[in-house]
């Protein structure tokens, strides 16, 4: 994940619930805490999905290292190797 598209799309995410929030309780201070516990929110499913995927990581390299009893150097050009994600701005 490139950050700072995550962050420019965490805020237009924000902002759209700010806007949707104060259209449809004409309140700012409500408008203003509502979006704080969404961004918060945000946040925390940001940090579960990224802890998911490192679990998810670990779990795959203790399988692959469960099979493997030796690691010789002809071992180590077999291991699987996933492609780069080509959005990201340092994979082209």
């Amino acid at each position: 994940m490139y950050a700072p598209r995550v962050f420019v799309s965490m805020i237009g995410a924000l902002a759209v619930f700010a806007v949707a929030t104060y259209w449809l309780n004409g309140s700012l201070t409500t408008t203003l805490i509502d979006t704080v516990i969404c961004a918060v929110l945000l946040q925390l499913g940001y940090f579960g999905g990224v802890l998911f995927l490192v679990w998810k990581e670990a779990k795959a390299r203790n399988t692959q290292g469960t099979m493997a009893v030796s690691h010789t150097p002809a071992d180590k050009e077999k291991i699987p190797v996933s492609p780069f994600n080509g959005s990201e701005p340092f994979n082209r």
